[in-house]
């Protein structure tokens, strides 16, 4: 008779979802087993900059709320100061110091950050399953109604532009910290498209690879230069990124995507009729990031955690400075990893990673 113990893989915690706040300085973790005091799941956990407030959705197999519900959490007081309630399950939160900004499914809803649950505003999106927004100082981003569309609202006037950036569904984006471009990823995962955002014009396409990956995160430096890229394929990608203020000064970067830089395939790239993938924009600098083994949407082995996405997310990013930038994944083997950009005797621009620590154990 086997009288041995079953081993529960379910013991420990498991983080559900984790976020940077707005300049990486901290990040925040929600729990299957919960948040402060609370003993029940938190799904999605939003931090607005290094306040005492938290936005946060129940999650896991236990809830703490209902999952179409938002709670805005004084963690001073160590009591909700704000709950929002919807008919569907919200996906997505953005907070700034004036405003709250709710994703669901097919719309988006903003708030005034007060006590006050008057909206500012409801707009439609097409199917929205990452809960994707970027909001800004002047503007909130978020898919449009056909799949591939962004839309930006200016917060100021509600004037609202459309840019019809990819062809298929919208995967990820991020806006620049001064507001100024928009970088956004479909499905394919191929190229990364960058916008300006005071005329909708397209600057660039960055290409990640030839193949199909799923984005995990796009995120951009302090200095508004530098876009970073995380996906499927456990790797991350640092671009140069042209800026409406100051191209000039970085077209001749030697890593600024010139035939010296990032566009890999050298005379090729100049050689008439050949496809455009030798012609594209790479990374300047890649390095490997540690995914963990939680298994894949779908799996028999895939534990129930009631993440709307099926998967922990992985590969988000925060920039500390120009040179040094931090990728954290959840699950149950939650980990930060910390990568150095550095430039080599040889002039091109190399991406090392520095150090790593699980922030779940102990």
């Amino acid at each position: 008779m086997n009288t041995r113990q079953v081993i529960d893989e379910s013991v420990g915690p498991y983080s559900l979802s984790v976020t940077f706040n707005h300049d990486s300085s901290c990040f925040s973790v929600g729990l299957d087993s919960g948040f402060c005091d609370l003993n029940a799941g938190v799904g999605i956990v939003e931090m607005l900059g290094q306040t005492n407030y938290i936005a946060m959705v129940g999650g896991g197999r236990n809830p703490k709320f209902p999952q179409n519900k938002l709670v805005i959490w004084d963690d001073v007081k160590l009591k909700p100061t704000l709950q929002l309630e919807f008919r569907t399950s919200v996906l997505g939160v953005r907070l700034s110091r004036t405003r709250i900004v709710v994703a669901l499914l097919n719309s988006i809803h903003l708030y005034p950050f007060s006590t006050s649950k008057q909206k500012l505003g409801v707009y439609e999106t097409s199917d929205n399953h990452m809960g994707l927004a970027c909001l800004g100082e002047k503007l909130l981003v978020f898919p449009g109604r056909s799949p591939g569309q962004v839309q930006l609202i200016e917060l100021e006037t509600g004037n609202i532009s459309i840019i019809p950036a990819h062809s298929s569904a919208l995967k990820a984006m991020a806006l620049s910290p001064d507001g100024e471009i928009l970088a956004t990823a479909s499905e394919a995962g191929t190229l990364i498209r960058i916008f300006s955002t005071a005329n909708c014009t397209k600057l660039a396409e960055l290409r990640r690879g030839v193949d199909h990956a799923v984005i995990f995160s796009l995120s951009f430096s302090p200095s508004n230069n530098l876009l970073a890229v995380t996906s499927d394929k456990s790797t991350l990608h640092i671009f140069d990124v042209p800026h409406p203020s100051h191209n000039a000064r970085h077209s001749q970067s030697p890593a600024s995507g010139t035939e010296n830089g990032n566009r890999t395939w050298g005379f090729l790239g100049r050689l008439p009729l050949l496809p455009r993938v030798f012609s594209d924009v790479y990374s300047s600098a890649s390095a490997h990031f540690e995914m963990g083994d939680e298994p894949m949407p779908g799996s028999p082995s895939m534990p129930n955690h009631g993440s709307s996405l099926g998967r922990p997310p992985k590969g988000i990013i925060g920039w500390q400075d120009d040179q040094t930038l931090m990728v954290i994944g959840s699950g149950r083997e939650g980990r930060w990893e910390k990568f150095i950009l550095r430039e080599g005797e040889d002039g091109r621009r190399y991406c090392m990673r520095d150090g790593w620590k699980r922030y779940l154990s102990g």
